[in-house]
């Protein structure tokens, strides 16, 4: 099994226990989401635009659409709940590929197939 897989499963399950009023250290849930949202987005990084995008926009969105799940009589708070706390984890994924995103941008390219440390492009003939 993969380790994206690994912390996805571990995300669920902390969103899930989190909810659960008879877990203890319920109050640290957020920081533990936020703690395994930036370990996914450091190991797995998301180079595509379009993915990143989406998971931007999941993370904004998720919380406003689980909010209408409370007219659902007896399971509709638990599963807005539930849903609150994944996007508190994506939301930690997406903190992690904007810092790795900034970092490529202001790192130099490396230059180890140019012709930059080779006599200056220049050939010796």
């Amino acid at each position: 099994m993969s380790s994206d897989r690994i912390l996805m499963i571990l995300m669920t399950a902390v969103a899930i226990l989190a909810v659960v009023p008879a877990v203890p250290g319920g109050e640290y849930a957020a920081l533990i989401l936020v703690g395994l949202g930036l370990i996914s987005g450091f190991m797995n990084p998301e180079d595509d635009l379009l993915t990143r995008l989406v998971l931007i926009v999941v993370a904004v969105a998720l919380p406003t659409i689980a909010n209408s799940l409370d007219a659902i009589p007896v399971v509709g708070g638990f599963v807005n709940s539930i849903l609150d706390n994944v996007a508190v984890a994506i939301a930690g994924i997406v903190v992690a590929n904007v810092l790795l995103q900034i970092y490529a941008r202001l790192m130099p390219a490396d230059d180890s197939g140019s012709s930059a440390g080779g006599g200056g492009g220049y050939s010796s003939e």
